[in-house]
């Protein structure tokens, strides 16, 4: 029984099943139940695991227009503006970005006047000084993660 890797061995178990019980992910990496639990817990404290939650098809929901939107805006009101944007319960995605824009934001939508409004309402805010938005016509990849590398 080794023990070099096994929390990348173990957050790659969790990334194929993470609904996979302890007795299970034991048996797939050759330790113990305990070993695994206190592996598990270790990763949530540091932060490395912040939660299991299903991946969700919104598509298959009724939100099937995905905007990616890009804004420009005063630099000191930054932090503000992508507090209102992570508020906002369709924003999936909401990055501060280096090049022409500073946030992109990743929303989804039951349809394009939903979006429509939407994005009227960011853009009454005086700090937004320009907008970009691009419609989804096809999400080739989404909500993937990858697992780590392991070297053995």
């Amino acid at each position: 029984m080794t023990y070099e890797n096994l929390d990348q061995k173990l957050v790659n178990a969790l990334l194929r099943d993470g609904r996979a019980s302890l007795r299970s992910l034991a048996e797939q990496l050759g330790v113990s139940v305990t070993t695994v639990s206190n592996h598990i817990s270790d990763l949530e404290e540091e932060g490395i695991i912040t939660g299991y939650t299903p991946v969700v098809d919104y598509d298959k929901l009724g939100y099937d227009v995905t905007a990616v939107i890009q804004l420009k805006c005063e630099g000191s009101a930054l932090p503000d503006i992508t507090e209102r944007l992570r508020e906002h319960k369709q924003m999936v995605s909401v990055y501060e970005v280096t090049g022409d824009h500073d946030i992109i934001a990743i929303g989804k939508f039951t349809d394009t006047d939903h979006m429509n409004n939407q994005i009227k309402e960011l853009l009454v805010d005086p700090d937004i000084k320009e907008s970009n938005t691009s419609v989804v016509l096809n999400a080739v990849v989404e909500n993937e993660q990858f697992e780590l590398d392991v070297t053995e």
